[in-house]
């Protein structure tokens, strides 16, 4: 029994992925923006806010309701503490955070918002790795997995020391992201070679790994901008785009098999 909820866990876990992040998900914090919203989004209220909302949230377009989001947001996190759980991701963030910076570092290149562009990029490829170590050998083994995530976890903390407290090497940052970009696509090519007969929709996850490694060349071989206006590294980012759309429907199909067989085992018990 211990084992079946365990992988149950792990399952929720998997389907989540395609429908969101655990915080936002929260009964407390989806009744705490209602709330929020109700008393302070409309009538005078409203205007209250926007009188004395600072001018550069204002230009960067953060709303009442954007507000309550985030106030509630740390009040789940509160009562998360307080109960003694991790701290749940809120609307993606862990992700999305590695593309905030990058808009950021675009918009105002300084040494801060150039290292949080390097470092939440670096974020991002580990992470996929752990995804796919979750995907691979958790499932079987969760605590494979958790040691895992302690050794990522370990060399990002000697990547990002390395790079903000010893020499911030362009060259070694480039060759530690290429290594992790191998090994990721390594991974999840061997995992979807083995199971594309009895898994079709991992085809998609080859097509993401492929055109991701494929597209990643735009950082390596780099040229002129195009009309003056863009580069290899602005097309870079264009292209991955609609790579992401495709990752997510592969995560959704996953997750949905990952159920449908979950059901499966309960009704021959």
């Amino acid at each position: 029994m211990a084992g079946r909820a365990a992988g149950l866990m792990l399952l929720a876990g998997a389907a989540a992925l395609a429908s969101g992040s655990q915080g936002d998900r929260e009964p407390v914090y989806r009744k705490c923006v209602l709330r929020c919203e109700e008393r302070n989004c409309s009538g005078g209220a409203l205007r209250h806010f926007r009188l004395r909302q600072p001018i550069y949230m204002s230009l960067a377009g953060w709303t009442c309701w954007d507000d309550c989001k985030y106030e509630c947001m740390w009040v789940t996190v509160g009562l998360y503490l307080q109960e003694g759980h991790r701290v749940p991701q809120f609307h993606g963030k862990v992700s999305l955070n590695a593309w905030f910076w990058s808009t950021v570092f675009h918009t105002r290149d300084t040494d801060l918002t150039e290292k949080m562009d390097y470092f939440c990029a670096s974020t991002v490829i580990l992470h996929s790795i752990y995804l796919c170590c979750v995907r691979t050998v958790g499932l079987q083994h969760p605590a494979v997995a958790a040691a895992f995530r302690v050794v990522l976890l370990l060399l990002l903390t000697a990547h990002v020391s390395y790079l903000s407290l010893v020499h911030f090497d362009y060259g070694y940052n480039l060759a530690a992201n290429v290594a992790i970009g191998l090994v990721n696509l390594v991974w999840w090519l061997a995992w979807c070679l083995r199971n594309q007969r009895q898994l079709p929709h991992v085809r998609k996850c080859v097509g993401v790994v492929l055109l991701l490694q494929g597209l990643s060349l735009l950082e390596l071989l780099d040229f002129p901008p195009l009309f003056w206006v863009l580069d290899a590294h602005a097309i870079w980012h264009i292209s991955t785009i609609p790579v992401h759309i495709l990752f997510f429907s592969f995560l959704k199909d996953d997750s949905l098999y990952l159920l449908q067989e979950s059901e499966a085992k309960f009704k021959l018990d």
